[in-house]
Parts: structure tokens; sequence; C-alpha cells
């Protein structure tokens, strides 16, 4: 669910107290967009899952960035109404959790 060698190769690049500021603001952007598509906006979805897939994988939510990227490919090909937003949903709630549990854990 989470790369944890990118995560710590991320938190080597950036450095710890740097880390924390990244984590912060990429969980506020990410929560954003998430509350967006919780609402049912579909406006913009291909974009939303684009900016998702690539935040999510720059901090190693690989299963949730996943999901994004087969969402994105859906709604580029126009079957943005069969994009499954609450498994996408649900896949970066439980993301968070994980990552959140193993950062109290190994940092």
């Amino acid at each position: 669910m989470i790369d944890w060698p990118r995560v710590t190769e991320l938190r080597e690049e950036v450095g710890a107290e740097d880390f924390e500021e990244v984590v912060e603001i990429f969980l506020e952007e990410v929560e954003e967009v998430i509350g967006k598509l919780q609402d049912g906006d579909r406006s913009q979805l291909e974009q939303d899952l684009h900016f998702l897939k690539g935040s999510a994988l720059n901090l190693g939510f690989a299963d949730f960035s996943a999901l994004c990227l087969d969402g994105e490919r859906k709604s580029a090909q126009g079957g943005a109404d069969d994009v499954d937003l609450p498994a996408i949903i649900t896949k970066f709630q439980a993301s968070k959790s994980a990552f959140l549990t193993g950062m109290s854990e190994k940092f």
C-alpha cells in the first residue's frame, strides 16, 4: 500500500524537518481534492486524478496512485462516469491511515 523506500528516499532528500512540512502540505492539498470528489464534482475529474496520482506517487501512496491512474485514463477516454470515486476515496483514507501509523513507527 505504501512504498516505504520511496518515503525514506524523499525524507532523506528534503531532510527530516522539511519532510514534515511536505507531508502536511501533501495531505492538505490532497484532502481538498478528495473533498471535491466526495461532493460528486467530476467537472475536472481527469485533471484532479492526474494531480492526485502525481502527489501520491511522490509520497509513496502506491496503491492510491494506481487507482488514480486508472481513473485518469478512463476519464481521458470519455468514461468519467465509470470512475469509481468511492473506491478512490476509500483507498486514500486507508493509505493515509497506514502512512500515518507507519510514520510514527518508522521515524
